[in-house]
């Protein structure tokens, strides 16, 4: 599945994040963040959501998870000030803000919802796909 927003594209199977042509680099978790807010994007993300969804439960520092985020807005040209994609709700947590368009592929088209593979969270292929719209052809 590939989403859009703005100029990136995020493709969730060969987790890859791109600016228009150009691929940024993302540490495994980082990407994990990052497509686990555009898929939840309907909603506030609690910490206690990210820790279990996107850690597996494991307990993590609030300095590791905060060096997260930013990592995520600095892959997409945002910033804790501008907040222009990934905001924070002071106390409730932090939620995609960005319009997202997607399209699946081939082997996506009626897969229903999506689930992170819990043996291995750092490598999740699809985490929703109840938001997906699907682009003309």
């Amino acid at each position: 599945m590939v989403l859009a927003f703005g100029d990136h594209r995020l493709d969730i199977k060969r987790r890859e994040l791109r600016r228009g042509t150009e691929l940024i680099d993302l540490e495994p978790k980082v990407f994990d963040l990052l497509a686990f807010l555009v898929q939840h994007r309907d909603r506030v993300v609690s910490k206690d959501d990210l820790l279990q969804e996107v850690w597996g439960g494991r307990i993590v520092s609030e300095s590791a998870l905060t060096t997260r985020i930013n990592a995520v807005r600095r892959a997409l040209g945002d910033d804790g000030t501008a907040q222009r994609l990934v905001r924070t709700f002071t106390r409730k947590g932090i939620r995609f803000v960005g319009e997202v368009t997607g399209d699946l592929g081939p082997g996506d088209a009626g897969r229903g919802s999506c689930n992170i593979d819990r043996a291995a969270p750092s490598r999740a292929t699809y985490v929703d796909c109840r938001n997906a719209v699907r682009q003309p052809q």
